[in-house]
């Protein structure tokens, strides 16, 4: 089987829930392709079946983590991305690697520093409080200079203010400023439905 025709078998199976859970062993089999397309595809599904079936996912979890360090910026995008979908439903799972995910908040390649935001998001859905002392590199990614970063960074402050609105409090100022100034129009609205998901009220000096 060619790679086309390994890409195209792929994504029918994506489409093939019913067929996801007897599938793990083969997708992962796939991650010592030399395609780094086919890796990308197949690091993206394991993410997706992990979602779905967390403890059979679970063995996998060390693999995936290794490219993490890959020198293909898409790689690393898709590791990321993976590791927080695994995470959201089996945090356990990738509990050794959550500090090691902190430094993609720094990525040269904005799609890393996005899909690192992506998977914090689905981690902090479950597991919120291991965000408590990392709020500082949200804050940084509000400022980043690629606007799709820009986009999504209000939404890890969505997502922590809904859970622990203590953990936002301290950059309510910042979003409401943002909220209501921003150039960047999905970023006004992203930020004010941070704020809304804190329940907090603005504080008019009244």
């Amino acid at each position: 089987m060619n790679e086309s025709e390994l890409y195209k078998d792929l994504g029918k199976l994506t489409k093939d829930k019913s067929r996801w859970k007897q599938s793990i062993p083969f997708v992962a089999s796939l991650l010592n392709t030399e395609s780094v397309r086919i890796r990308a595809k197949v690091l993206w599904l394991l993410g997706e079946m992990g979602l779905a079936y967390p403890a059979d996912m679970q063995g996998y979890v060390p693999e995936i983590a290794l490219f993490l360090d890959s020198a293909e910026p898409l790689l690393r995008e898709r590791a990321v991305n993976a590791l927080g979908r695994i995470g959201r439903s089996n945090y356990p799972a990738v509990e050794q690697y959550r500090n090691d995910l902190f430094r993609f908040a720094d990525d040269e390649n904005p799609k890393v520093r996005l899909s690192f935001i992506w998977a914090s998001e689905n981690i902090a859905t479950n597991t919120p409080d291991i965000y408590k002392d990392h709020m500082q590199v949200f804050e940084k990614l509000l400022h980043d200079p690629d606007d799709k970063v820009r986009m999504e960074s209000p939404e890890i402050f969505r997502v922590l203010g809904k859970r622990r609105p203590e953990f936002v409090q301290p950059y309510m100022e910042l979003l409401w400023s943002m909220s209501e100034s921003d150039d960047n129009r999905v970023v006004r609205i992203h930020c004010a439905g941070a704020i809304k998901a804190t329940g907090m009220k603005q504080d008019n000096g009244d």
